[in-house]
Order: structure tokens, then sequence, then C-alpha cells
């Protein structure tokens, strides 16, 4: 077996749900990775990892509403505000969808199912940065 590391830059131009897949896909290419297990991990606490469906675009949207209703913005009782109204609503955000996913790789491709893709979950209004580190137990 061998271990397997990078770190991939996804820019976001704002909020929303930013698929990648395709990258994590041409990263595993590159190391011709066959057979193993492809970790995820985002270093930030105002963004997060999902797994979903990335067939139908109205599933996207759905998702993006839901996180916009479930933690809304511009709340009385919200505390942390200090980078503005969207500082506390996306940390909560990214409290419920993670920041990390584990994926197989068999037949050197990702195992996800048919209508299944790696998003960014971008929280904050404004574009970002954000790193993603990935790592491989490549099996020989």
């Amino acid at each position: 077996m061998e271990w397997l590391k990078a770190e991939l830059e996804v820019r976001t131009p704002g909020r929303g749900l930013h698929d990648f897949t395709d990258r994590i896909a041409e990263q595993l290419r590159l190391w011709n990775v066959q057979e193993g297990m492809c970790h995820l991990y985002l270093q930030h606490t105002s963004a997060s990892l999902l797994i979903s469906e990335n067939y139908d675009p109205t599933a996207r949207q759905d998702l993006e509403e839901f996180l916009r209703r479930i933690a809304p913005e511009n709340q009385a009782w919200h505390k942390h505000t200090l980078e503005g109204p969207d500082d506390s609503p996306s940390h909560m955000r990214a409290m419920l969808t993670g920041t990390s996913e584990s994926i197989p790789v068999d037949n050197g491709a990702l195992s996800l199912g048919t209508w299944q893709g790696v998003y960014l979950c971008e929280h904050r209004m404004d574009p970002h940065r954000r790193k993603v580190l990935i790592r491989c137990l490549k099996i020989k």
C-alpha cells in the first residue's frame, strides 16, 4: 500500500454548492490509483463538504435553499457577526454538513453512486479560495 497526499484549491464565486468531483478524479488519475480509499478534508469553518445528487440542478438548488432556511442570516440572537451577517450562519451550516468525506476507489474511479457528486459547500456570500486536503491509500 502507498499513502498519497495533495492539496486541491477550490475557488468559489460565493455561496452555493460547487461540484468538484472531476478535480478529485483527475488527481486519482495522476496518481494512477486503481484500488484504494480517498479521504477528503476541508480546512475551513465556514465551508463544508457534501456528497449528494449532481445530475439534476434543481436538487442542488433545493439543498442550497434548505441550508439558507435552516440557518438564516440577520437573526437578533446571533452574537458572532464580526465578519458580517453571514458569519454565524456559515458556521452553523458547516456544522450540519461536515468537513470530511471518505470514498472508495474501484477500477480507477471514485465509487460514487450513479447520481452522486462531491460538493464544496461555500456558506459565505463572498468568493473564497478553499483548501481541500486529499489523501489516498493506494492498494498496489
